[in-house]
């Protein structure tokens, strides 16, 4: 090679490089990290808070979790076009955070595991999908709660026991829930209350099996029980799904044979329910068909019908349906204060945000300035 010919074409080209600016330098800085730090929080690992008492006392509230995308797998973006680190609406201008002219389909990239009984989930709030104020999944709200039933897992609750395929399920050990119980003579000192973590929320006293068994140890302490709901009693009070009146589409799309189906069951006695799992083909009836018709119609998107005693599914009359996704029940440990699936019924697949790994901070609004950390909190895993 002629050497010198190479070095004279290089000389004659070249452009001297301009320095950047302080300005263009942290204009670079910035679009960088916004890039980096959205490609962590959609595919590894995202940081949430906790805002109300529904996992107590496993999770509390203000505890700050990181959440792993990548156990279950990373779900790709169903609404590509969004606001950086905004979820579904703009800080002060309460407008939408992201442009839904553009969907695209759900795809989960492979994980290290499936969803499994005992997992605490992060998933987006189901009954977004119908709601007045309807946003695409990954834009409807992000829940926690305790995976208590798996795809294809029978599950039901007795005296406020979980059973699943006729098994008792472990109880988490933050489990709690309401009790009852009468004084003898001084009633119970309002220290006691702090000392055993025994929170009020429904004017009962709340608390785990282990407070519940040292409150009963104190000599003025009797007839302390949990504060269950009578079996084979519908609540009208504190109706359950599928028969609740919040449903959002209607008592009356409940009906077949033209009547509304009452199940007796209530949130301390439950089921049985079978979980829809991907592949199962449900036979449709007066008993069936409420407790799915949502899973069909709202989260499978098909055209679901009711003409008298016959069900019709995109114009064709059928009395089965073969489900496309797997399904999961979710229940806050605090039993008695927690909306979920009990209310609300299942969690689609293409619902599910991630596990939640470690909790990193935990801030007790209600302690004195000094206390606000609870420090024996931090980097704790959540189990």
């Amino acid at each position: 090679m002629n050497w010198k010919f190479w070095n004279k074409k290089s000389k004659a080209t070249a452009v001297k490089k301009k320095k950047k600016s302080a300005t263009r330098e942290w204009v670079d800085a910035i679009v960088f990290a916004v890039i980096a730090a959205t490609l962590i929080r959609t595919f590894f690992i995202e940081a949430y808070t906790i805002p109300t008492p529904s996992m107590e006392r496993s999770l509390l509230v203000g505890d700050f979790l990181f959440v792993s995308k990548l156990n279950y797998g990373a779900r790709t973006p169903m609404t590509p076009i969004a606001f950086p680190f905004a979820h579904h609406t703009m800080p002060l201008l309460n407008t939408k955070a992201y442009w839904d002219g553009i969907e695209l389909p759900y795809y989960r990239l492979p994980g290290f595991s499936e969803v499994k009984k005992g997992d605490v989930v992060v998933f987006n709030y189901p009954m977004d999908a119908d709601s007045p104020y309807f946003r695409p999944v990954d834009k409807q709200e992000n829940y926690i709660k305790r995976c208590q039933g798996v795809a294809g897992d029978t599950l039901s609750v007795i005296n406020a026991q979980v059973y699943v395929n006729g098994k008792a399920a472990p109880n988490p050990p933050g489990e709690q829930m309401e009790y009852t119980y009468t004084t003898v003579g001084q009633d119970v000192n309002p220290q006691v209350d702090t000392d055993l973590f025994i929170s009020k929320y429904n004017g009962l006293p709340t608390m785990t099996a282990a407070s519940a068994n040292t409150l009963k140890g104190y000599s003025n302490v009797k007839n302390l029980a949990p504060h269950l709901t009578t079996r084979g009693y519908s609540d009208p009070l504190n109706p359950v799904y599928p028969t609740n009146q919040n449903h959002p589409v209607g008592p009356a799309n409940l009906m077949l044979n033209g009547r509304q189906p009452d199940y007796k069951w209530n949130v301390d006695n439950y089921g049985p329910i079978i979980i829809p799992k991907k592949g199962w083909t449900v036979k449709l009836d007066s008993t069936t068909y409420p407790i799915y018709e949502r899973c069909i119609s709202v989260y499978e998107h098909n055209k679901l019908e009711v003409k008298g005693n016959d069900i019709f599914i995109n114009g064709k009359k059928t009395d089965t349906y073969t489900f496309k996704m797997n399904y999961y029940w979710m229940m806050g440990d605090n039993r008695h204060d927690s909306d979920d699936s009990r209310f609300w019924g299942f969690v689609p697949e293409d619902h599910i945000v991630g596990k939640a790994i470690f909790i990193w901070m935990s801030w007790d609004d209600n302690a004195s300035f000094f206390s606000k950390i609870r420090w024996s909190r931090l980097f704790n895993i959540i189990h």
